[in-house]
C-alpha cells in the first residue's frame, strides 16, 4: 500500500515538472518572437537590427535632378552641361535627368512638368528667359520639389518659387568689363562702342548691359553707337558684326560681346572688313572659354571676364545639404577673375577646363 502511494506521488510530481518546463517554453518561445526572427541559417536576428538596416536601405536611395539645360549655344553652356553630368552621374548618391531644351522656354516648361510627374527630389534650372516661369514653378511647389536656378535668374514675384541661385553676378560682370576696356583704351580718348547682346530677356544678357553702361555712362569720352542680339552664338555675332561694320566700319574702336562666342564671330568679321581685331577694334568678351583664351594670346582680343560655369560641385552639394534638411545661400556666388592682355591669358590657359 505504501509503495502504491510513493508511485503515485512520483508520477504527480513528474507530471507537475512537465507542466511547469512546458510552460516556461511557451513564454520563452513567445518572447523570442516578439523580439526577434530567424534567418535564412536558423540564427535570431532583432528587429531592431532590421529597423537599421531599413533605414539604411532607405538612405541609400540616390537623390534624384532633374536638369533642364538652355541648349548648347556656346561653349561655355557646354562645359556647363559636362560639369554637371560629370559630377553626378559619377557619383552614386545622385541619379541625373537631363533635358535640352534647344534654347526653346516651352521645352523648359515641358520637362520641368515631366520632372514634377516623375517625383524627382530637386528640380535644377538654366533659364532661357527670365520671365513666364509662375506657372510651372508653382506646381513645383505644390509638389514639395526645390527648384535651384543656374547661372541665369529669373523674374517672379513670388521669390520662395526657387530656393537657390547659382551663378555670377552678371551686373559687375559687365561693368569689370567696361572698366578694363576704359583702363586699356584711357579715360581721356574719344571711343565709339559697338554692343553684341546676348538673347533678348535672358538674365545675362539683360545685367550685362546694365553693368556695362552703369560706367560707360560716367565717361562723355566712350559711347556706346551700335547695340544688338547676337543669340550668344558666333555665327550670328558674325552675322551682327558684318552689319555694324558695312553701316559704321570706320567709326568702330571698341566691341564688348555679351559672350566668348559672339566675340570670336566678330573677329571674323573684322579680319574680313580688312582690319586688325585687336589692334584696329579693340575686343572685351564675358566667359572665358579656351578659345577666347588663345584669340588674346594671338593679339585678336583684349580683356576676357571670367563666368565660371563649372556649376556641377556647387550643385551636388547644395542638393545633399536641401535633402539633409539644411538650410542653403539664396545665393550661391562662384569665384572668378579678369584677365587682360596675352601675357595673362598665356599665364592662365594651362589651368582652363573648358
Amino acid at each position: 500500500m505504501k509503495s502504491m502511494k510513493r508511485i503515485f506521488l512520483f508520477l504527480v510530481t513528474a507530471l507537475s515538472l512537465v507542466l511547469i518546463l512546458s510552460a516556461c517554453n511557451t513564454e520563452n518561445t513567445n518572447s523570442i518572437g516578439e523580439n526577434n526572427e530567424t534567418d535564412n541559417n536558423g540564427e535570431e536576428v532583432s528587429n531592431g537590427d532590421n529597423e537599421v538596416s531599413e533605414e539604411n536601405e532607405a538612405s541609400s536611395e540616390p537623390i534624384v535632378v532633374g536638369f533642364s539645360q538652355i541648349g548648347a549655344e556656346s561653349g561655355w553652356r557646354t562645359a556647363e552641361t559636362q560639369s554637371i553630368k560629370d559630377t553626378l552621374e559619377n557619383d552614386p548618391q545622385f541619379e541625373l535627368k537631363f533635358s535640352d531644351a534647344q534654347q526653346k522656354q516651352e521645352n523648359q516648361i515641358k520637362a520641368l512638368r515631366s520632372f514634377i510627374a516623375q517625383q524627382v527630389d530637386i528640380i535644377a534650372l538654366a533659364p532661357v528667359v527670365e520671365s513666364g516661369w509662375e506657372t510651372v514653378l508653382k506646381e513645383a511647389k505644390e509638389a514639395d520639389i526645390p527648384v535651384i536656378l543656374l547661372d541665369r535668374r529669373i523674374k517672379v514675384e513670388d521669390e520662395s518659387l526657387y530656393t537657390s541661385f547659382i551663378g555670377s553676378d552678371f551686373i559687375l560682370e559687365g561693368e569689370n568689363a567696361a572698366k578694363e576696356l576704359i583702363n586699356l583704351i584711357g579715360e581721356d580718348v574719344e571711343t565709339n562702342i559697338v554692343e553684341l547682346q546676348g538673347t533678348v530677356g535672358a538674365s545675362a544678357a539683360n545685367d550685362r548691359m546694365e553693368g556695362f553702361a552703369n560706367i560707360i555712362d560716367e565717361n562723355d569720352n566712350y559711347n556706346i553707337i551700335k547695340s544688338q542680339t547676337g543669340d550668344f552664338t558666333r555665327s550670328k555675332g558674325k552675322e551682327v558684326m558684318e552689319a555694324f561694320l558695312k553701316s559704321d566700319g570706320e567709326n568702330i574702336d571698341a566691341v564688348y560681346a555679351h559672350n566668348d562666342d559672339m566675340a570670336l564671330g566678330a573677329i571674323q568679321a573684322i579680319e574680313e572688313y580688312g582690319l586688325k581685331p585687336g589692334e584696329d577694334i579693340k575686343i572685351v568678351s564675358v566667359d572665358g572659354i579656351k578659345d577666347i583664351f588663345e584669340a588674346v594670346i594671338a593679339g585678336k582680343s583684349n580683356i576676357i571676364v571670367e563666368c565660371n560655369p563649372l556649376l556641377g560641385p556647387q550643385l551636388a552639394q547644395a542638393a545633399k545639404d536641401l535633402m539633409e534638411g539644411k538650410e542653403i545661400e539664396r545665393w550661391i556666388k562662384t569665384e572668378e577673375s579678369v584677365f587682360v592682355g596675352a601675357e595673362a591669358a598665356e599665364a592662365a590657359l594651362p589651368d582652363r577646363k573648358y
